[in-house]
């Protein structure tokens, strides 16, 4: 259930928060996204690189995904101050409470970097707090056969999204 609280994080703040605030539009085509998750206790660092093939319609897609998400979620508080967004989570997944601060920074419509700080109470899984940094850019046009929504591995394998 972590994961899922997770996912949707990872749909949201590449692209931008919830509609009461509007990041702005990023440029179409292949995204290179970086991924560190820190765990706690223990410090337990996992990392992960993927590629995406983006354009505006297929990151709308993704938004209204992340604005529907029901999994006992409330957003406590969203801004904006020029070109940073943050939003404030507090889910309810079993027994535990994921309370979430997420804030996203734009470098133009070609980058962005993201910090997600959350706190479990109870322990989930053993773990009673989680650090995610993502750093995504802009690599240039999708290469053939990608279309958006479909990713590419670290290895080259593109992982089609089934959406065309």
């Amino acid at each position: 259930m972590k994961m899922l609280v997770y996912v949707a994080a990872l749909l949201a703040m590449p692209i931008g928060v919830a509609h009461a605030v509007t990041p702005p539009p990023l440029r179409e085509g292949l995204w290179q996204m970086h991924l560190q998750d820190t765990a706690s206790p223990g410090n337990k660092t996992t990392d992960s690189t993927t590629e995406i093939c983006r354009n505006h319609a297929y990151d709308q897609h993704v938004q209204s995904i992340a604005n529907n998400v029901k999994m006992g979620c409330t957003k406590i508080n969203e801004s904006a101050d020029g070109s940073t967004y943050t939003v404030e989570m507090r889910c309810v997944v079993g027994p535990t409470t994921i309370q979430s601060k997420s804030v996203a920074t734009f470098q133009g419509d070609t980058a962005a970097h993201s910090e997600t700080h959350s706190t479990f109470t109870p322990a989930f899984g053993g773990e009673t707090g989680d650090v995610m940094i993502q750093d995504s850019k802009y690599v240039g046009s999708c290469p053939a056969g990608m279309q958006p929504g479909d990713r590419m591995s670290a290895n080259g394998t593109i992982i089609h999204s089934g959406r065309h």
